[in-house]
């Protein structure tokens, strides 16, 4: 057994007590995180196979996909390994034909999820000048352009949920949205709407007793998940707000620095910081319905967990978080790695008890209750949890 072996083996069994040991400091995190990517690529070669529960027999043009293949680009950038470029080059040039067209692709959907793929767009075509990349990211920059919106402006999830702003879409579609508009130097009139979509589902989710935020609102108060009175979905869920705090750290990559509304939006992050910090686990993490504790059926939740380890250390490293959030997002990734991820006889690590996937309304009818969502599916080696992981990893071993 090599060193590194023998390591990830006492790191697992959680002997090095709290933390990393200071010999290893951020080397261990990124091996780590390379381990994760490597058993990845090996257990899907291609990586659209990676949700095996779907069972797919082709590509689809998917969110959970990409936030892997982000967390993989973020990777080669780090390391400058051109298989972790490759892999995600790989499973977009399965979807994108020689016109630029994407595979499965409906604008008329207007689903948001469909915009976060494209952010691998633009990394590829900047290393490889392909116009197919272009034509597609236009295409995507187009439905946003007429993406229904609520009365005051706010980007409904999908066609199939009218009048609704879910948490999950602000990182679906900001973070394109912002970087479109910054590489293309579009008016302050983009930046103004994307941070209007940030301002304004925070203003209408938040607790004001927690500071939490709930999944989601319904502008019509129509839906049987909405509460009557305020529109809201009953419960907390530690992905949503996951979905939330990646979407801002992300977004503020490309928001002008002289913009009015920046600093507002690094102050929803440290609230939201801050509120989540009172209900974390003593092992670090967070729990599936966040303020629910040990209520039977609750469990600790990887990738919410990890999504939030990311969302602090990028934080820390682009100076939106005090540094107080160093050590709190090098503890969350080392009670994953400690608690929640194990390596097999092949030497490949795996990441355990991820929620496979949790919405609203639809069929069959999801209905935001405490009891609906520990009632998911939890999965081993999600994408929901693979991809926070690995970008977690990447901006922690950046730190100072």
């Amino acid at each position: 057994m090599n060193k590194f072996r023998l390591y990830v083996h006492l790191l697992l069994l959680g002997t090095m007590l709290g933390s990393y040991a200071p010999a290893y400091a951020e080397k261990s995190v990124l091996e780590a995180t390379e381990l994760m990517a490597n058993s990845i690529m090996q257990r899907h070669p291609e990586a659209w196979t990676m949700r095996e529960f779907k069972q797919l027999k082709e590509p689809e043009w998917g969110y959970p996909y990409s936030l892997v293949l982000y967390g993989f680009q973020k990777l080669y950038l780090k390391t400058g390994n051109e298989a972790y470029l490759a892999y995600a080059k790989q499973f977009v040039d399965q979807l994108i034909d020689k016109n630029g067209k994407i595979k499965g692709y409906a604008v008329t959907e207007f689903n948001i999820d469909s915009i976060n793929p494209g952010k691998l767009l633009f990394l590829l075509h900047e290393k490889y000048q392909d116009q197919r990349y272009l034509v597609a990211m236009q295409s995507l920059r187009e439905q946003l352009q007429w993406q229904p919106r609520t009365t005051t402006g706010g980007f409904w999830h999908k066609n199939i949920y009218p009048w609704q702003m879910w948490l999950d879409g602000l990182y679906m579609g900001a973070p394109y949205y912002a970087q479109y508009a910054q590489q293309f130097n579009e008016s302050n009139k983009s930046f103004d709407d994307i941070a209007h979509q940030f301002l304004l589902i925070e203003s209408k989710t938040r607790d004001a007793k927690t500071g939490l935020l709930y999944h989601a609102w319904d502008e019509s108060h129509l839906q049987q998940w909405a509460n009557k009175g305020t529109g809201l979905s009953p419960h907390f869920w530690s992905r949503s707000m996951g979905w939330y705090a990646m979407a801002l750290v992300d977004t503020l990559d490309y928001f002008p620095a002289k913009h009015p509304k920046r600093k507002e939006l690094i102050r929803l992050l440290n609230e939201l910081a801050e509120a989540l910090l009172k209900v974390q686990h003593p092992s670090h993490l967070w729990y599936q319905v966040t303020d629910q504790g040990d209520r039977y059926g609750n469990y600790l939740e990887t990738s919410g967990s990890a999504m939030f380890a990311y969302a602090f250390a990028k934080g820390v490293n682009k100076n939106y978080l005090p540094k107080k959030y160093q050590q709190i997002a090098r503890d969350i990734f080392t009670g994953i790695v400690q608690g929640h991820t194990e390596l097999d006889n092949q030497g490949q690590l795996h990441l355990k008890n991820t929620c496979g996937s949790a919405g609203l309304g639809n069929e069959p009818y999801r209905t935001g209750t405490f009891e609906y969502y520990v009632s998911e599916a939890i999965r081993t080696d999600d994408p929901h949890g693979l991809g926070p992981f690995i970008l977690a990893g990447v901006e922690i071993s950046a730190f100072k």
